[in-house]
């Protein structure tokens, strides 16, 4: 390293560093959680005498956009981005007033998660040339033993703390390389490891506020004073804070481990059985830190960006600005390397698929397709006996949460359902409390239902594929689902 290095600055460095700042512009347009909504309130209002026309066109696009994926007769990236032109389309043709512009469609982006991505991929990107993936790769393989289910209950048990602590995108951001690289190193196949993982990212996020995105959500627009101030206000002593989500997810979680583990050693026996034997030694001299410099430079500036992600409950920053400037600092600290090394291992695929996915599921959500969701999940529960009414709620919420989370976008599901469920609760004279970890547990673990059901999910897809290991929807699918079966029960009778 060679300090700041600015006068040997190519131009392109400063490009680039104008790119990850425009962006975290965006980003702090819109609001503080982490993959939070739109940065703009467009004010769409669609024609009258309409009825449920636009959310039967929204309910055929979103269809057809799954088609497409499941199908796999394009990319995925493809597919959402033809989704969200259809959507913003039929969307233009509704509403009142003139068609949006490129500048209104683009604030349908979550620049919140976009930033958020970005930045880390770039700090990941930096950090990949220490060796320092290769090096816990080794160590996770000491202290397996040799035993590849061993391995794998080790990197699941640590993706799910540290999904759990930091959150679960970040998590599979760090940990994504080191799987590849441990599996080729032991003549494993990746891509059952990493869905392995992916599954326990989604669980150790459900267990806090700050592990996944709807946590975070429910945690801002269900607290005490959120309630107070708003329609509700008889229900504030319903309202959640950081510790209620611990309490009373956390031990619900833990019911989920086994089972889950139970479920994917069935589906992998074949491949998580057996053992590797590797020299130790060999394998420490082979795959050893290369720039010891560099680590100490970068690991320094990624473990204060990790800080600030725990202490967003208090700082308040939001984390795509703490991701974007932490890019930034290590752009401007580490002078190794040419821009290309570090932005060779941004998933510019992956990120364009949230733009399109974003666009899509905000333009459903203006037509009424998330709406009329929620009006359905209260017309169900009203239909039931006063006595069982309660019982009813948590079902339908936890297992329609779980679908609609597998199949859309758990971020703007979840906004438009904590309305929903206050509404419920004031209307049918039902305890909160309940109904928001039915919820949490839903909208979090039904995540694992498809391959495009979470963000972490997306995340760690793009850059196996990226890695020559490309995860197909139905592979992911084998494994999710029956595991989204297996967690919401236990979800279910937790409760």
């Amino acid at each position: 390293m060679a300090g700041f290095g600015l006068r040997r600055r190519h131009p392109s460095h400063w490009i680039a560093l104008a790119a990850l700042v425009t962006t975290g512009v965006f980003s702090f347009l819109g609001n503080g959680l982490a993959g939070g909504g739109t940065a703009v309130d467009l004010g769409i209002e669609l024609k009258s005498g309409l009825g449920n026309t636009p959310v039967w066109v929204g309910l055929g696009i979103l269809l057809g956009v799954y088609a497409l994926i499941i199908t796999e007769v394009v990319h995925r990236t493809l597919a959402a981005a033809i989704g969200g032109i259809l959507a913003v389309i039929a969307l233009n043709h509704y509403k009142v007033g003139p068609a949006l512009s490129l500048a209104q469609t683009t604030t349908l982006i979550e620049w919140e998660t976009i930033g958020l991505l970005l930045g880390m991929m770039v700090m990941v990107g930096i950090i990949s040339h220490t060796g320092i993936f290769e090096y816990f790769a080794v160590q996770a393989y000491k202290k397996s033993g040799g035993n590849v289910w061993s391995l794998v209950v080790i990197l699941c048990i640590v993706t799910a703390i540290l999904s759990a602590f930091l959150d679960n995108v970040t998590t599979m951001l760090l940990l994504t390389p080191v799987t590849i690289q441990l599996a080729r190193v032991l003549d494993l196949k990746p891509i059952p490891i990493l869905i392995a993982e992916i599954l326990f990212s989604n669980i150790g996020g459900t267990a806090t506020m700050i592990g996944d995105p709807p946590n975070i959500i429910i945690g801002s627009m269900m607290s005490k004073s959120a309630i107070a101030d708003g329609k509700y206000p008889s229900l504030a002593d319903g309202g959640v804070g950081f510790n209620d989500f611990i309490i009373e997810l956390a031990p619900g979680i833990l019911l989920t481990i086994i089972p889950t583990f139970m479920m994917i050693k069935w589906i992998y026996r074949d491949e998580f059985s057996g053992e590797r034997v590797r020299d130790v030694k060999e394998l420490e001299a082979k795959y050893g830190i290369k720039d010891p410099a560099m680590l100490k430079s970068s690991g320094s500036i990624l473990a204060i960006v990790v800080l600030c992600f725990f202490l967003n409950p208090i700082l308040h920053i939001p984390v795509s600005w703490v991701a974007l400037v932490g890019a930034v600092v290590m752009l401007l600290m580490t002078d190794r390397h040419d821009l290309e090394g570090p932005l060779e291992k941004v998933e510019w695929t992956t990120l364009i698929f949230f733009a399109g996915l974003f666009v899509l599921i905000h333009s459903l959500q203006q037509l009424g397709v998330i709406d009329w969701i929620g009006q359905q999940v209260i017309s169900a529960i009203v239909s039931f006996d006063e006595s069982s009414r309660l019982v009813a709620a948590l079902v339908i919420l936890l297992w329609v949460s779980a679908i609609a989370s597998a199949f859309i976008d758990n971020i703007p599901y979840t906004i438009t359902m904590v309305p929903v469920v206050l509404q419920i609760s004031y209307e049918l004279n039902l305890d909160l409390g309940p109904m928001i970890w039915a919820l949490a547990f839903g909208a979090c673990l039904g995540g694992n239902g498809t391959l495009i059901g979470a963000s972490a999910n997306v995340v760690t897809a793009g850059m196996a594929e990226e890695a020559g290991y490309p995860i197909s929807f139905n592979q992911f699918f084998r494994a999710g689902w029956c595991t989204v079966l297996t967690q919401s029960t236990n979800g279910l009778f937790y409760r």
